[in-house]
């Protein structure tokens, strides 16, 4: 079970899962690197963070992501080395702001819906109340 679970983390994060940039457990490596166990971890804790204190505005969002793509660019781009806890810390940040950027973006598609249904001649009202329950 914990092969398959590894092996769907891998995936889902698209995953090179490199010994010398993933943590160990008792001697065990962790199936995916530490900068996808950042971001795992981020996820998993934005949601509560999002239900209980709300999200940041878009801008915010997208400058707690900047951290693990300049950090991810240096490191592909020149000689510079990253160490698995800066690896680690900026896959938090960009989780949490992933979760935060879904909800952008699913209040974006409500949006939309709702455009055209009134478009197409819904009752703007009775759109507007069922836009709200979704929002």
């Amino acid at each position: 079970m914990a092969y398959k679970a590894g092996k769907f983390l891998r995936i889902f994060f698209g995953c090179h899962a490199r010994p010398d940039r993933s943590f160990y457990f008792r001697g065990k490596q962790f199936p995916i690197c530490a900068r996808c166990t950042g971001e795992l971890a981020g996820i998993l804790s934005g949601i509560p963070i999002a239900f209980i204190l709300g999200y940041p505005s878009f801008g915010v969002v997208i400058l707690m992501m900047l951290p693990l793509v300049a950090d991810g660019f240096l490191q592909r781009l020149t000689s510079y080395e990253s160490t698995n806890t800066r690896r680690f810390l900026t896959g938090i940040l960009f989780g949490i702001a992933f979760i935060f950027a879904f909800i952008y973006f699913h209040c974006l598609c409500i949006t939309i819906a709702g455009s055209i249904l009134k478009l197409f001649g819904a009752d703007p009202s009775a759109v507007d109340r069922l836009m709200g329950k979704f929002m």
